[in-house]
């Protein structure tokens, strides 16, 4: 290429795509760089404030370009040092310039960090920072710590700068080219005396306003100037889209314990693999690996050694089918440097072993890339056969391979991995050892940026705290599975902004769904808000999908920002592959609608094909409730036992997760676990009942002390009654005899039944008086013989109040005085004073026959509703910790030398006494007693 020097003050590009000539320099056509290498004009952009063209780092100081003096048609640096531009190509939004850096002095020199528009503190660029020998590329941002960053492998030397404009802006890049007589290194390039090294830097404008933007013209737009284009066909093949999917691998190697058992002589794989199914989920992938470091021990060569397995290629078909039918994929691997040992053409090979053990991938040993001869042997053998690089793909070599690992010689890996950037769909996994020192954070960066993790196990060691941390990897696992299409969403943006340094977040668009990955550096954890989002859209909400919690935004000076819960971890784990926690947050479309009525869950969803419900937090090796989408109703204590605490529903489309709803249960609450079934219709009204009508009515609850809590949720609340019969009275000892000797009833627990009979026989002059020490299930066993049931606190309370809500059966309006004692934030009890004895029982501690007061009697024809003895319900509550059935009505016993104990007598028609459940024996009261009701035809 022609060499150009500076002469003129202002270098002016000519047309489009053209070399420049410094003779052709007539007219400004919209770039403008000085000959000392300042920047004062892109693409007809005039800049505010000009920027040198570039930084560079000399022997360990920072040089910016226009330190260099123009001279003699160059520029230099203490007169011995030297820039010579070579060429500059403009096109449309593009500029392309070519840097020669000449020593000429007799020392050697360092040269490195190269970054268009120059190193500051206002804005964003990536250089190297230290002297790690594999890890220093750093993304500076203004006012923030920097980022170590992972770049492509062909990549690691590149300077990239940007220039933030209102709508829009350059970003820069600067790749390394050639060099003659230096010694080139990772990062930074030694030059001799009279050697020189050539870089390239690209200038793009870009559109947007974030700085994210610019870092995507370059890097996910423009391949790095790697390629011009892309060939995407690899991509498209749906035969290939299940690696996407995949976030978890194991390689062995096939002298490990976990694949085949030594001692026992046998495959131990299958074991190994249904454990991880209960810690992670189980593995996408196993690889087993025969080969290195054995290959070479004789003549056999690498597809040998497969052959030479337990049980050949037959049992190691076999093992691929088995782990296909638990959804594990399974991977030999390729050894391109075998070519000492017994002579076989390495695609034949392949494509042999291939079809002979039915794999579904092949690992390339020491390859960053994949070639076509590789995938057309593979495809001839099978559809689906992935190519899985050892290194991960740069750019170039993207298009002919669709997976590739981080490779574990970096270790520590840096938080955000620029790889992702280019190729959101390209199968990334970072390889992670066991066999060092814990490693969360390698689980919390895979997540974190959106791929997978290698288990590489090769070197022996099973530490004791695995276990453990595969279960915090299958919690990562479940985000990435769950959410698989968000990961590989063109529309990313890394280190989405937040208002607390140290706290990182990648954000992932999609038009049904945005989603949030966090990674924090904070070991005290952090409960705050952290990101700013737009006004929360109708229809829409934010939930917590790690914690699994219901987010509500925060508004703050008209701006909106998102509170989140980040744990806390050891600071000692700072600096270490164990340090960090992580966060995810959805934002998504409301479909799910879910409410818990005792101990109901209702579930309406109007899409998606599955809902599964889970107690507690989703997690691998734990069960889970799954239902069809549509209107279902799920039974918690049935479904979950005595489980108290959060319920996450998730709604699902196949395997990717459309809604999430998190109902938080309090906890010890009683929940109704009873249910009704109808009794025969009756169409005559038996002589002992009266008709209750249709109607509806507020019900409203009292009760005593509140030490173990009633059911008060909902409450007051309208209920629509239907039509239905009850007892006029109470059922009396004459009624419950019958029963006995229509039935022979005996109760398996016969401890205090019928008490107060005498040797079996009812009292003389009691036949009439309500029977009591009878049990719950007593006085449904009557019931059931009757043709009736026992009413529902809501039935008992609607008739006994006359369909009105009155407090007394026989008065809408009469009030009581009540003179209240506080005793406890539990306890207050009621004296009630002003009831008239004639209307009713006022406590006087003697049980009395039925209607013994008419005037008590409501406008429907109902007696004793008060103060004749407590009446069961058919309603059965359950806490967690104890099981409680309501009692209605208050009776004659009123003990009054202690505030501690039940509040007897006379009870308003709302008021109810809990019964809590020991045995059917301690249930039984001298207090307690019934009546029934019976359906309407």
């Amino acid at each position: 290429m022609t060499k150009f020097r500076l002469f003129s003050s202002f270098l002016l590009f000519a047309s489009c795509c053209s070399l420049i000539s410094l003779h052709l320099v007539a007219q400004d056509n919209g770039w403008l760089i000085s000959n000392d290498l300042v920047v004062y004009k892109l693409n007809n952009v005039q800049l505010e404030e000009p920027k040198p063209l570039f930084s560079i780092v000399l022997d360990g100081k920072t040089l910016f370009s226009n330190e260099f003096i123009p001279k003699d048609n160059k520029n230099l640096y203490k007169g011995n040092f030297e820039i010579i531009l070579d060429s500059m190509v403009q096109g449309p939004e593009h500029l392309t310039a070519i840097l020669r850096f000449e020593n000429h002095s007799k020392d050697t020199l360092t040269l490195e960090n190269l970054v268009p528009f120059g190193e500051g503190p206002d804005h964003f660029y990536i250089t190297g920072k230290g002297k790690h020998p594999l890890s220093r590329s750093q993304l500076f941002r203004p006012g923030l710590e920097p980022v170590n960053v992972i770049l492509p492998d062909n990549a690691w030397e590149l300077g990239y700068g940007s220039i933030q404009l209102s709508q829009g802006g350059f970003a820069a890049l600067a790749r390394r080219k050639y060099w003659e007589g230096a010694l080139r290194r990772r990062f930074e390039t030694l030059l001799p005396p009279n050697s020189s090294v050539t870089y390239r830097i690209y200038i793009d404008a870009f559109q947007g306003t974030e700085w994210q933007d610019g870092l995507k013209k370059i890097f996910q737009e423009k391949y790095l100037y790697d390629l011009k284009t892309f060939d995407n066909n690899i991509y498209q093949r749906e035969d290939l889209h299940w690696i996407r999917k995949s976030y978890a691998m194991h390689l062995l190697m096939a002298w490990d314990n976990k694949f085949y058992n030594t001692e026992k002589q046998e495959f131990s794989l299958f074991q190994f693999e249904h454990k991880n199914k209960d810690l992670f989920g189980g593995n996408d992938v196993i690889g087993i690996w025969p080969t290195w470091p054995m290959l070479g021990l004789d003549q056999r060569n690498q597809w040998d050694l497969y052959r030479d397995l337990p049980g050949g290629l037959a049992q190691l078909a076999a093992v691929s089918d088995s782990l296909n039918k638990l959804g594990t994929k399974f991977f030999i691997a390729y050894n391109p440097w075998d070519e000492s040992t017994r002579l076989e053409g390495h695609l034949d090979g392949m494509a042999d072993l291939l079809r002979s053990s039915r794999a579904n991938g092949v690992v390339l040993d020491t390859k960053g890339s994949s070639s076509k001869e590789l995938q057309e042997a593979a495809d001839a053998v099978s559809t689906g056969v992935v190519m899985y690089s050892e290194g991960m793909a740069v750019p170039k070599d993207m298009p002919g391979i669709v997976t590739g690992r981080v490779h574990n010689a970096l270790y520590y890996p840096p938080l955000l991995n620029l790889n992702k950037f280019i190729k959101p769909d390209f199968a990334i996994f970072r390889v992670a050892e066991l066999a060092f020192d814990r490693i969360r954070r390698e689980y919390a960066l895979s997540f974190f940026n959106g791929y997978g993790t290698e288990l590489n196990v090769f070197r022996p060691g099973w530490p004791e705290w695995v276990e453990e941390d595969y279960r915090f990897f299958g919690r990562t696992l479940r985000i990435l599975r769950e959410n698989h299409s968000s990961f590989i969403s063109y529309d990313f943006t890394p280190l989405y902004p937040t208002l607390e340094d140290g706290i990182y977040v990648n954000r992932w668009v999609k038009p049904d769904k945005i989603l949030y990955s966090i990674f924090s550096l904070k070991p005290e954890g952090f409960q705050d808000r952290l990101f700013e989002v737009e006004r929360l859209y109708p229809g829409w909400h934010y939930v917590d999908i790690w914690n699994h919690e219901e987010i509500l935004i925060e508004e703050f000076e008209g701006r909106f920002f998102v509170p989140v819960n980040l744990e806390s971890f050891n600071k000692k784990w700072l600096g270490t592959n164990n340090e960090g926690a992580v966060g995810s947050i959805l934002y998504i479309p409301e479909i799910l609608i879910v409410e818990l009525d005792q101990n109901k869950l209702n579930i309406k969803s109007n899409s998606g094909s599955e809902v599964r419900v889970w107690a507690g937090l989703p997690e691998y090796g734990k069960a889970y409730v799954s239902l069809p989408s549509g209107n279902q109703q799920l039974d918690i204590k049935k479904e979950f036992s005595g489980y108290e605490g959060k319920l996450v529903i998730q709604l699902f489309e196949n395997e990717e997760l459309l809604d999430v709803k998190v109902v938080e249960m309090e906890f010890g609450i009683p929940r109704l676990i009873s249910t009704i079934e109808k009794t025969i219709s009756k169409h005559q009204i038996p002589k002992e009942m009266v008709k209750i009508p249709g109607g509806t009515f507020v019900m409203k609850v009292s009760q005593g002390d509140q030490f173990i809590p009633y059911p008060v949720q909902g409450f007051p609340k309208e209920l629509k009654m239907q039509a239905f019969l009850m007892d006029k009275h109470p059922v009396t000892n004459q009624q419950f005899k019958a029963f006995l000797e229509a039935t022979g009833y005996q109760p398996a627990d016969e401890h205090r039944f019928l008490a107060h009979w005498e040797k079996g026989i009812i009292p003389i002059g009691k036949e009439n008086f309500p029977v009591v020490n009878v049990s719950w299930e007593d006085a449904k066993a009557y019931a059931a013989w009757a043709g009736k049931r026992l009413p529902t606190e809501a039935e008992w309370q609607y008739a006994a109040s006359a369909g009105d809500g009155r407090d007394w059966p026989w008065d809408p309006v009469q009030k009581v005085k009540k003179r209240l004692e506080y005793v406890t934030n539990t306890l207050t009890v009621e004296h009630l004073e002003g009831l008239d004895p004639e209307y009713c029982n006022l406590g006087n501690g003697e049980l009395e026959p039925v209607g013994s007061y008419p005037k008590g009697q409501n406008p429907w024809g109902l007696e004793d509703l008060t103060g004749s003895v407590w009446q069961l319900t058919a309603d059965l509550y359950d806490n967690g910790t104890n099981q409680i059935l309501l009692l209605k009505g208050g009776s004659y016993f009123r003990p009054s030398s202690s505030w501690w104990y039940v509040q007897g007598g006379p009870r308003e028609t709302h008021y109810r006494q809990m019964l809590l459940r020991v045995s059917p024996g301690f249930e039984r009261n001298e207090t307690v007693g019934f009546r029934c009701v019976a359906d309407l035809h």
